[in-house]
C-alpha cells in the first residue's frame, strides 16, 4: 500500500512538471507568434490612433502622424497593420476595414505591400 501512494505521488509531482514545463513552453511560443511581434495587439492599435479619423471616413485627410506610424509598422511588421484592422478592438472602435484598408495608400507610402490580402480585403 505504502508503495502504491509513492508511485501515484511520484506520478502526480511527475504531472505537475510536465505541466508547469510546457505551459512555459506555451507561453514563450505565444508572446513570440503574434502578428505584431512581442507587442501585444492592443498597443499596436493604440499607436494607430491618430489614424482614427481616415478609417472611418474615405475623403477625409490623413494625418501625417498617422502615415508615420503607418509607415513604421508597415517597414517593422506589415502582418501587424492587417491583425489591427482585423482585430475585436478595430470593431469595437466601428473601424471600417475597406476605408481602413486603404490608408496607407492615401499617405503615399511607396513601400506598402499592394496587392497583399488582409482577410477579404486587398490592400490597395
Amino acid at each position: 500500500m505504502e508503495s502504491m501512494m509513492m508511485i501515484t505521488r511520484a506520478s502526480i509531482v511527475t504531472l505537475m512538471v510536465l505541466l508547469l514545463t510546457s505551459n512555459n513552453v506555451m507561453m514563450i511560443v505565444v508572446e513570440s507568434a503574434g502578428e505584431c511581434g512581442r507587442t501585444p495587439i492592443g498597443s499596436a492599435a493604440a499607436s494607430l490612433s491618430p489614424c482614427l479619423g481616415a478609417t472611418k471616413d474615405v475623403r477625409a485627410k490623413v494625418p501625417p502622424a498617422c502615415c508615420a506610424r503607418v509607415s513604421a509598422l508597415l517597414r517593422s511588421s506589415p502582418k501587424c497593420l492587417c491583425a489591427v484592422l482585423l482585430s475585436p478592438l478595430a470593431k469595437q472602435a466601428k473601424i471600417n476595414p475597406a476605408t481602413a484598408i486603404t490608408v496607407p495608400k492615401r499617405c503615399n507610402i511607396r513601400n506598402r505591400p499592394a496587392g497583399k490580402k488582409c482577410g477579404r480585403y486587398t490592400l490597395p
